[in-house]
């Protein structure tokens, strides 16, 4: 999740003598494309992409056994993408792709009265979420409730704001949930409100 440290994981097989081992981490994507590089025994930062810098890292204790996975800190959504690693003396290489997903808790209100048809209308939000998520509402028994599809924009960094409105009954239960949810990185978000039994008629959407 955005802000995490990570580990991208990399096993180039066998025993490794550290002083002798040429490694690079890098995207195909960028330019300058090394995102980590060591040569011989110690850290070349010559032509490591500046966004890297002070990120990244190898876990030394683990080099002799081969491991020479990559932890990358304070991850960011512009560090979506495949990761290679590459030893060029031994020809050997991995990728791992890195999805680096963000959420967070959405806000619900009441917007109004719905004069057709006598129902009060919700309105439910929220940003910041990546990937592309989904926003549903519930009644107070857990049953998806019919919506119009949600509305959704992006920041320049391709963030989403999602919002939705629902135009509810008065019934005896007026508790309703809506959800926000993105099965790719397993994050789920709700908020719960309750509709009063009496709503003052000057509420306008």
């Amino acid at each position: 999740m955005l802000g995490d440290d990570v580990v991208l994981p990399c096993h180039l097989g066998g025993s490794v003598n550290p002083d002798e081992l040429v490694l690079e981490w890098g995207r195909l994507d960028l330019n300058p494309r090394f995102v980590f590089m060591w040569f011989e025994g110690s850290e070349n930062e010559n032509e490591q992409n500046t966004a890297y810098k002070g990120r990244t890292s190898l876990f030394t204790d683990r080099l002799k056994d081969g491991d020479v996975s990559l932890r990358l800190t304070g991850v960011k959504h512009s560090d979506n993408g495949r990761f290679r690693c590459y030893n060029p003396k031994e020809m050997k290489a991995d990728s791992v792709d890195l999805l680096v997903g963000s959420a967070s808790s959405p806000g619900a209100s009441l917007s109004g009265l719905d004069v057709s048809s006598s129902g009060v209308m919700l309105d439910c939000s929220a940003a910041g979420w990546y990937p592309e998520p989904e926003m549903f509402w519930l009644d107070g028994d857990g049953n998806i409730m019919s919506a119009g599809a949600a509305e959704k924009s992006t920041d320049p960094d391709g963030v989403y704001t999602v919002s939705s409105r629902v135009t509810v009954e008065k019934r005896n239960n007026n508790n309703f949930t809506c959800r926000v949810q993105q099965r790719d990185i397993n994050q789920s978000r709700e908020t719960h409100i309750h509709v009063p039994d009496f709503i003052d008629a000057s509420i306008q959407p």
